[in-house]
């Protein structure tokens, strides 16, 4: 995989660079230092695959520079790393299209974590996103215990037990290979069942799938 990072703190670049260049050998990594550099990158080189983004590089425009880079290429995979770690500006982020954020608060091996779950096609959502989707106790009654929740919604939804299965593994973050071998399911029919989940839970993509679940009350243990 080629990954491209957008950062105008040198520090911050290097420090990052020199981590995926040790932890994830298997990326072939690219860097610039602001969103016209990585315009002319990403035209250079089309086969770079995922974007690794700071939002507040020095010639960014805030979250329409998310649509900028995403009108370069729709297979394009960015998700945004921030030191604005409000749950506001994530989710509005994952509205304008990130697959995931990564706010640079995280510390020790999160941001690895964070980084493998990107880097393995999955969903990195903070737990602070989860928390400002849940349910207000008028929807979700904390008599009511989370299993009977998680029950009534998932009966409410029409999902079936597979596709369930499916989507706690996508609030956990794993990539479809894994999904697949966690399932002992084949990857096509892995597709068919997240087409599936999109179409009942009314999204078009992973990371939608996942907040909207969570807005419903759906959790899953970890």
């Amino acid at each position: 995989m080629k990954a491209l990072l957008v950062d105008d703190h040198t520090l911050f670049r290097s420090g990052l660079m020199m981590l995926l260049a040790a932890r994830f050998p298997e990326v072939e990594m690219r860097e610039a230092g602001g969103v016209r550099e990585a315009l002319e990158r990403l035209q250079a080189e089309p086969d770079i695959e995922l974007v690794l983004l700071d939002l507040g590089v020095s010639d960014s425009q805030g979250l329409p520079t998310l649509r900028q880079l995403r009108a370069v290429s729709d297979e394009l995979t960015i998700v945004v790393m921030s030191a604005t770690d409000d749950a506001e500006t994530m989710i509005a982020a994952l509205n304008e299209g990130a697959a995931g954020f990564i706010p640079k608060t995280t510390r020790g091996g999160g941001v690895e974590s964070a980084l493998r779950v990107v880097l393995g096609g999955g969903v990195y959502l903070p737990p602070a996103v989860y928390n400002a989707v849940a349910p207000t106790p008028a929807v979700a009654a904390p008599s009511v215990s989370q299993d009977a929740r998680n029950a009534e919604i998932i009966d409410r939804l029409g999902l079936s037990p597979r596709q369930v299965d499916v989507l706690r593994l996508l609030a956990a973050g794993q990539s479809n290979k894994i999904i697949c071998r966690e399932l002992d399911l084949a990857e096509s029919t892995i597709k068919t069942h997240l087409l599936a989940l999109f179409r009942k839970l009314d999204v078009g993509s992973r990371t939608e799938a996942v907040v909207t679940a969570a807005r419903l009350g759906l959790r899953f243990p970890h």
